[in-house]
């Protein structure tokens, strides 16, 4: 914080200091706009905008006559690497819980063979899991799984494992492909991750090979609120990812 910048920004950064320090933890009520014109000597319309701002960006809620918040961050989910949400979740010192709504052996459609790549499949297991952090539904997973790559794949039990561990466990991944897509959840995603019809997600389409064929296929939903997808690689000097 210098002199030389924006009232506003000063105390942007001020809040900001507070929050990325630990000091003003998640859900605490930050000074109104009455409380920082007191406390900088600035206008009500600089307080205003310092809250406006920070709240746009993510960092702040605020509660009509109310006050307003620390907002809780959204977790981090890497959109490049194959990660075990369990041990993403631990990491952050929560708690990681699951609950399977559908876990079976299901026939082989055209569709399906073309994204497995194989139209000789005629089984394929099939794994819906909603993954939870603290309580709070943060994944729906809905997994397609080849029965030639993972053949036990369905003997285990998923609310003490997480479905990539055991995949990882039996074979090894030689490419991954991602698309991902903004998305209104349908009713039925809805009841499952506990939100409302205009929450966005974020929709990540996966597909994983081992030894040259196409292992598995999963459709990653995540409220957006509540997760966010991120990726970081080392470059050439033109922008393009180094091999």
């Amino acid at each position: 914080m210098t002199d030389a910048q924006p009232l506003y920004a000063r105390v942007k950064d001020h809040i900001l200091a507070n929050i990325r320090s630990g000091a003003w933890e998640a859900g605490r009520r930050v000074p109104s706009e009455n409380e920082l014109v007191e406390s900088f000597g600035i206008s009500r319309m600089t307080a205003n905008r310092a809250l406006r701002e920070l709240t746009a960006e993510g960092f702040l809620s605020r509660v009509p006559g109310v006050g307003t918040f620390v907002r809780e961050q959204p977790a981090l989910s890497s959109l490049m690497e194959l990660r075990n949400i369990a041990e993403e979740i631990a990491q952050r010192g929560h708690r990681h819980s699951s609950r399977v709504m559908s876990k079976r052996e299901i026939e082989s459609n055209p569709a399906l063979a073309e994204e497995f790549e194989d139209r000789s499949l005629k089984h394929l297991f099939h794994l819906l899991i909603v993954h939870e952090e603290n309580g709070v539904p943060v994944q729906l997973e809905d997994r397609y799984v080849n029965p030639l790559v993972a053949p036990g794949f369905l003997d285990h039990d998923f609310t003490r494992t997480t479905p990539t561990a055991v995949l990882l466990s039996a074979a090894p991944v030689d490419e991954l492909e991602h698309t991902v897509e903004a998305v209104l959840p349908s009713l039925e995603q809805q009841r499952l991750l506990a939100i409302g019809g205009l929450e966005p997600c974020l929709g990540l389409h996966r597909r994983s090979w081992s030894l040259g064929r196409v292992a598995t296929v999963v459709t990653l939903t995540y409220p957006a609120s509540r997760y966010a997808l991120y990726s970081r690689h080392r470059t050439t000097a033109r922008g393009t990812v180094s091999q």
